[in-house]
């Protein structure tokens, strides 16, 4: 016992003296200082100091101060902020001033490719990065929005500008005829079809990988261009709490006068079919009925922090956009969680989480006043017209003398009120990065892509025509869409005196399950209960369910390898198999190669001090495309009619089946090659930046649907791999910074040039599509092979006929009369160029922005003035009629009343324009105050959007396209929801 004592007492001195002596050599210390930008002396806030080799740090507050205590003795602090260089110091008692220089070398910057990342010198591809830094202050619906005028070669429209509207994007140019033309995206390594379910604020990076030695690596995904997303991570440092908070207030960016009501009558005696009274008066200003000041809220949260081990940011954001016409508006719910846990030195894991729920209801558009047309039945509804009719209450007028094609905006948009379109999104990934060495990492991935939607439809009984023709009608759609993705990815990094070698190899499952299911009925007896159970006949022929699914699976590989940084070559391999193929012709092969020089590392470019970078590269590649498509395409597909099992005798009857189409047995992918040449050039201390790429794309084996002629077959149609088209183009992008110091002055300028031409059809040499008014019911698209895509097709107008008042159209076949011969092409939606030009401008806290944007060389065809100028019926025109024909001898550019109208140069406009798209100011506030009470950033700002509008189009909004984001069918209008100006008020914090 006593020795035990003993040696449990020499222990514990020995133990003692252990520790005194590490208490004594790791005395810790506070330290105080300030973070600061070393060229404006200006508070850095938010800026991550922490001590190297342990878990002590803090983050900087708005007067760039931070305060660390526990610090041992001698520590070093290592100090990083985004867009500085990080900085090591030795901890120093009392209060430390530490100095940042921002960021210059962009050259270092990482940018992300497929299944990786590169150093940003050395891409050997065509890869545009868009910048994000105003996406907060900006009124950004669709992340999509966030790319127009800001990447060269990258189109982007919003054909409709109804809330919540799609955008149409254009990567090079067209190159798909019935299949898909948009992009395919990738977020945080899961691709998907569409980024609507994306928050832009969540948006960290965006990169687009524009020719197919870029987007090769994604094989049957890349024909259209890629669009890399990269959504926000936390970061090392003190928990963050942010919140962006804005209101905007939207209106119609232009009006269109319609007659009023003398005038209106009078037109009407000149058409002569109808009688209207003498005494009727203007009541109704249709414009301001219809049309509103619409309001957008949009409110978004986040929360990040992170350890050495580990990191997460959770967000969550609520989007409510009531459209500038009445019943119009789009709700979106979103959260987002991306977690990230270092579980050992060679184990990471990562999971991302995505939920959104959108609800929207639009109003009809595309379409003429009498079929429901919301925009156009703001014109044709005559002003004597009162909104209700005066002898049944609750019922919208329609009593016009006869004239059984008018309805009014209001009517119409009852028509649809109680519509609403549904979807609610999880996306669910989850990852682990094994490091076996430094240099051999895998990397596998699995993600979850849910989607449900359900359409609902109601029309009471009573209050419109169409109500109570069918006595009340309603529709219940429900589809849900499951899309499995499992990645697996090696990858081989060494790096050996002045050689660099990267190698890749990886596989790539998809399986897409999709079911939905429909119900139409009719026959309410009031509109108290709107769902389908209060009707009285649930439509028998057009009710039902249906599924179908679809797989691919894929196998790639790159090798990258660089010598000194000076010679770089990257070749891609990869082989896709798709299920909605011939089996015969499943497998496809999409490789590419690309290569770069550094002139500036080498040694006859050493003396040259002003260039920091020089680079010419060039690359060829294959992609392709099987989107647009069903899923089932090769195969014989079946009608299906139900008979009618009431009638005598049919009790028992059974569904018929015909043939839809014929079976395709060698149906393939649609292949487009690509090839580029480029120009990087960087100078002047990294202030002036330059881009410069040529390209040419061929597509082969399109995918189109063909008619085949009547009697033929007992299908009429077939799908095939039919065209080849072609695209050739130049792009630059310019960035620069003008000033530096206490007031800085930033540019970045792009431009992009593209010639489109469909070069080759094998079976159908025409393919004629767009009917536009019903009174000239005719085509205005002609596609056929020697032209770029949906060129307008019809007669030439040389003007008004003074003596008869008739549009004179030119007999091109002098044959002495006018005919279907004397048709040619009229015009051109396919602009010659589009651009994008951004200035921002700071001093002391103060931020302006200012975004132009435009096209020039495009035409529309107005298909909305066949309806508002026609003057062939009872509908109401614009006051353009005024200067209409009406006595012989008279010259005018406008026709008289009940012309022969057809589908001519009259309604063929240029589309050109040039918008002030954005203009944002803000202020970052800095004080004592708000340092003491926790907040880092606060940041009000103003911001307008399509402030002005240069063009010479007639209509509402230059940027309009009736069919949306066909690839055969554009820059028509006819009634489609124009895009509005918007001023917003916001707020940006950070605590």
């Amino acid at each position: 016992m006593r020795l035990f004592t003993k040696v449990t007492f020499g222990l514990f001195l020995i133990l003692y003296a252990m520790l005194g002596s590490l208490a004594f050599g790791q005395a810790s210390n506070t330290i105080q200082g300030r973070v600061i930008d070393a060229t404006t002396q200006e508070p850095i806030a938010g800026a991550t100091v922490a001590v190297i080799g342990g878990e002590i740090r803090s983050s900087s507050d708005a007067e760039g101060r931070f305060s660390l205590t526990g610090v041992p003795n001698n520590a070093r602090l290592r100090v990083s902020y985004i867009g500085y260089d990080n900085k090591e110091v030795i901890a120093q008692s009392g209060n430390m001033t530490i100095s940042m220089s921002a960021s210059t070398n962009a050259l270092e910057d990482v940018v992300v490719i497929g299944y990786g990342s590169v150093k940003r010198k050395d891409v050997t591809t065509a890869i545009a990065s868009v910048s994000l830094e105003d996406i907060n202050e900006r009124p950004i619906v669709n992340a999509a929005q966030a790319i127009q005028g800001r990447a060269a070669g990258v189109t982007v429209t919003q054909p409709s500008g109804a809330p919540g509207g799609g955008t149409a994007i254009r990567i090079r140019g067209t190159t798909s005829f019935n299949g898909s033309n948009n992009p395919t995206y990738v977020v945080d390594g899961v691709p998907v079809d569409n980024i609507d379910f994306l928050a832009p604020t969540d948006i960290a990076d965006m990169q687009i990988l524009k020719d197919a030695s870029s987007a090769a690596i994604y094989g049957s995904m890349g024909a259209n261009g890629v669009v890399l997303i990269t959504t926000k991570k936390g970061r090392v440092g003190d928990a963050k709490i942010g919140l962006n908070l804005q209101t905007t207030q939207n209106k119609i960016t232009s009006k269109i006068d319609p007659l009023n009501t003398a005038q209106y009558k009078e037109l009407m005696d000149e058409i002569g079919l109808v009688d209207l009274p003498v005494n009727l008066t203007d009541q109704t200003d249709w414009f301001n009925e219809a049309f509103r000041k619409g309001v957008t809220q949009n409110y978004q949260v986040s929360v990040s922090d992170g350890t050495d081990k580990l990191k997460y940011f959770l967000s969550g954001g609520y989007l409510n956009e009531k459209g500038i016409l009445n019943t119009a508006f789009f709700r979106r719910y979103s959260f987002r969680a991306n977690i990230e846990n270092d579980i050992r030195k060679w184990l990471t894991v990562n999971a991302n989480f995505s939920y959104t729920d959108n609800n929207r209801n639009g109003v009809s558009e595309g379409l003429g006043a009498n079929r429901g047309g919301t925009v156009l039945s703001v014109i044709n509804t005559p002003t004597y017209a009162p909104i209700w009719d005066p002898y049944e209450p609750n019922r919208y007028f329609n009593q016009f003398y006869g004239i059984n094609n008018i309805t009014s905006p209001l009517e119409n948009m009852a028509r649809s009120k109680n519509n609403r379109d549904r979807e609610n999104r999880l996306l669910a990934a989850g990852s682990a990065v094994v490091k076996f060495m430094p240099e051999l990492q895998f990397r596998t991935s699995f993600a979850f892509d849910r989607r449900n939607g359900l359409n609902t439809q109601f029309l009471d009984p009573y209050s419109t025509a169409w109500g109570r023709e069918n006595r009340g009608l309603a529709f219940d759609g429900r589809n849900m869409n499951t899309v499995l993705t499992f990645d697996n990815v090696l990858t081989f990094n060494k790096s050996f005196n002045q050689h660099n070698l990267e190698a890749m190899v990886g596989s790539s499952w998809v399986s897409s399950d999709y079911t939905n299911s429909y119900i139409n009925a009719s026959h309410f007896r009031d509109d108290i209960i709107q769902t389908l159970n209060a009707a009285n006949k649930i439509i028998w022929d057009n009710t039902g369910s249906g599924a179908s699914d679809w797989a691919t699976m894929s196998y790639f590989s790159r090798l990258s390898y660089n010598y000194d940084g000076k010679y770089l070559v990257t070749a891609n391999f990869r082989g896709d198999g798709s299920s909605k193929l011939s089996p015969e012709n499943r497998w496809k092969y999409f490789p590419s190669f690309s290569a770069a020089w550094r002139l500036s590392s080498e040694e006859f470019m050493k003396d040259v001090s002003w260039i920091n970078d020089l680079k010419i590269r060039g690359g060829w590649g294959k992609t392709g495309n099987q989107s647009g498509i069903g899923d089932y395409s090769y195969l014989m597909q079946y009608n299906i009619r139900r008979i009618e099992w009431w009638l005598e005798n049919q009790q028992n009857a059974l569904a018929t089946i015909s043939p839809a189409n014929l079976r395709t047995r060698d149906l393939t992918w649609e292949t487009t090659t690509q090839t580029n040449i480029g120009l990087d050039f960087t100078a002047f201390q990294q202030r002036l930046t330059v881009n410069m790429d040529y390209y040419y794309k061929y597509t082969t084996d399109m995918l189109t649907y063909i008619s085949l002629p009547e009697g033929q077959s007992f299908a009429n149609t077939i799908r095939r791999n039919e065209a080849e088209m072609s695209n050739r183009g130049f792009e630059v992008n310019v960035n620069s910074k003008n000033l530096v110091g206490d007031f800085k002055w930033n540019t970045n300028f792009n431009i992009s040039f593209n010639k489109n031409r469909l070069e080759h059809l094998d079976f159908q040499q025409i393919y004629d599509a767009a009917r536009t008014s019903d009174v000239v019911n005719a085509n205005v698209v002609r596609n056929t092979p020697g032209r770029s895509m949906s060129n307008f097709y019809g007669y030439i107008s040389d003007g008004v006929d003074p003596e008869t008042g008739e549009l004179k159209y030119r007999d091109l076949n002098n044959d002495g009369r006018l005919s279907v011969s004397d048709r040619t092409f009229i015009g051109d939606p396919n602009p010659k160029f589009t651009y994008g030009l951004t200035n921002d401008l700071s001093y002391k806290g103060f931020n302006l922005s200012l975004f132009i944007q435009g096209s020039q060389g495009n035409d529309i065809f107005n298909a909305s003035r066949m309806e508002t100028e026609g003057m062939y019926d009872g509908k109401n025109q614009t006051t353009a009629v005024l200067q209409r024909w009406r006595v012989p001898g008279q010259i005018t550019e406008v026709p008289k009343a009940n012309f022969n109208m057809l589908n001519s140069t009259y309604f063929v406009e240029d589309g050109s324009y040039l918008r002030l798209k954005n203009v944002s100011l803000s202020y970052n506030i800095k004080s004592e105050v708000l340092s003491r009470a926790g907040i880092n950033k606060l940041q009000p700002f103003v911001s307008a959007t399509n402030l002005f509008t240069l063009t010479k189009y007639k209509g509402f909004d230059p940027e309009v396209n009736q069919w949306g984001n066909n690839g055969a069918i554009q820059g028509i209008d006819w009634g489609t929801y124009p895009q509005s100006k918007s001023f917003v008020v916001g707020l940006s914090m950070e605590f």
